[in-house]
C-alpha cells in the first residue's frame, strides 16, 4: 500500500482518480478548497483536508506529515472562457499555484508528481489526431497556464530529480460505472451532460457554439476519453516515474462532432435533444484528437470506454440518479 496526496481530488477528475487509487488498496488523502469541488464526492475511506493550494503554511504543515509516495494534482480552473476574459487570474491560479506546490514538493523530498494537463496546450493543430511532438501553441490563457506548469515540472526533475508525468486529456467525459461519482459543475460546462440535461428539459435548449468550423458537419469536433480510462491511466504511469519523467496524450484516437453527441445521447436516451446554434466561442479549436499510442506502449492501457455511448450510458444513469449533482 502507497499514501497519496491528490490536490483538487472533490473535482470531477481528482475524485475519480481518489477512487481508482482506493480501490487499488492505496492510502489517500484529498487536499481541496472547495471552490468547485464537492465534500461528498470525497469517500469515506480517504481523509479529507479542506485548504487552500495558495496557504503555503497550510500546504507545508501537510507535505511534513509523510511520507508520501506520490502527488496527483488536479486542483485548477478550467474553463478556457473564463481565461478569455481574465487571463491573469487563470496565470495565479494555475501557474503560480502550481509552482508553489512543485517546490514544496521538493523541499519535503517527494519523488512523483502527476499532473492534470491539457490538451488545450496545442490549439488549432489541424485534423489529425496529435501527438507529443505536435507543436505547443496554445488558444488560450488556460492551456497557457498548464503549460507553464509542465515546464516547471521539467526544470524540478533537471535539478532537484522531482520525477513527473504531465497527462495532457483531452475530454474527460463520463462517471464512475459504478455510481459512486460523476459531473456536478456550477455552472455545467461539459457537453454531454448539458445534451443530457437539455433532452430531459431540465434546462433550456441547447446552444452549439459555432456550426461552420471545418469539420465534416460544421461543429467542432473532440476526442472523448472516460473520466474512469483516465483514473487507470494515472496509475499505469506511477513505475515509469521511479526511472524517469513522462509526457503522454491520454485519448481514444477517435473524434466526435458536437453534433455527433446530440445523436448518441438521443440513441442512448430514446429521447429528443432541442438545440440551435450559436456563434463561435473564443479559443475554440475546430479539431482536438490524441494519439494515445506512446501511453500504450510504454503502460499497456487501453481505453475500455471506446464507443461514445458506453460514455453517454454512464453519464446518463448519474443525471438520473442525482438530478441535483451531488446535493440529491
Amino acid at each position: 500500500m502507497a499514501r497519496f496526496l491528490v490536490t483538487g481530488g472533490a473535482g470531477y477528475v481528482g475524485s475519480h482518480i481518489v477512487l481508482a487509487l482506493l480501490d487499488d488498496g492505496h492510502e489517500v488523502v484529498v487536499l481541496d478548497n472547495l471552490r468547485t469541488g464537492h465534500r461528498a464526492a470525497v469517500p469515506a475511506q480517504a481523509t479529507f483536508i479542506q485548504a487552500d493550494l495558495a496557504d503555503l503554511e497550510s500546504l507545508n504543515a501537510i507535505l511534513a506529515n509523510g511520507p508520501w509516495d506520490g502527488v496527483y494534482h488536479f486542483a485548477a480552473l478550467s474553463l478556457v472562457g473564463e481565461s478569455m476574459q481574465d487571463p491573469m487570474l487563470y496565470m495565479a491560479a494555475n501557474a503560480g499555484i502550481g509552482f508553489g506546490l512543485i517546490d514544496a514538493c521538493i523541499k519535503h523530498g517527494i519523488k512523483r508528481f502527476v499532473f492534470s494537463s491539457t490538451a488545450a496546450l496545442f490549439g488549432t493543430a489541424g485534423s489529425a489526431p496529435i501527438d507529443e511532438d505536435t507543436p505547443i501553441n496554445p488558444a488560450s490563457p488556460y492551456g497557457e497556464s498548464k503549460y507553464m506548469v509542465e515546464r516547471a515540472l521539467y526544470w524540478a526533475d533537471r535539478i532537484h530529480g522531482l520525477k513527473s508525468a504531465c497527462l495532457r486529456y483531452f475530454n474527460a467525459a463520463g462517471s464512475d460505472p459504478q455510481g459512486r461519482a460523476g459531473e456536478d459543475h456550477q455552472p455545467e460546462t461539459h457537453l454531454i451532460p448539458l445534451v443530457i440535461d437539455a433532452a430531459l428539459k431540465r434546462r433550456p435548449p441547447l446552444t452549439l457554439f459555432g456550426t461552420d468550423y471545418p469539420t465534416p458537419d460544421g461543429t467542432c469536433v473532440r476526442d472523448y476519453v472516460h473520466v474512469s480510462d483516465l483514473a487507470r491511466a494515472h496509475l499505469a504511469v506511477l513505475p515509469l516515474l521511479n526511472e524517469r519523467s513522462v509526457t503522454f496524450n491520454i485519448g481514444t484516437g477517435r473524434g466526435h462532432s458536437n453534433r455527433e453527441i446530440i445523436d448518441s445521447v438521443a440513441r442512448v436516451t430514446g429521447l429528443d435533444v432541442p438545440w440551435a446554434a450559436g456563434p463561435r466561442r473564443p479559443g475554440d479549436p475546430p479539431y482536438l484528437v490524441a494519439s494515445p499510442a506512446r501511453l500504450m506502449a510504454a503502460t499497456g492501457w487501453q481505453p475500455e470506454f471506446a464507443h461514445i455511448d458506453k460514455i453517454v450510458e454512464t453519464v446518463f444513469a448519474w443525471r438520473n440518479q442525482h438530478p441535483h449533482g451531488y446535493s440529491s
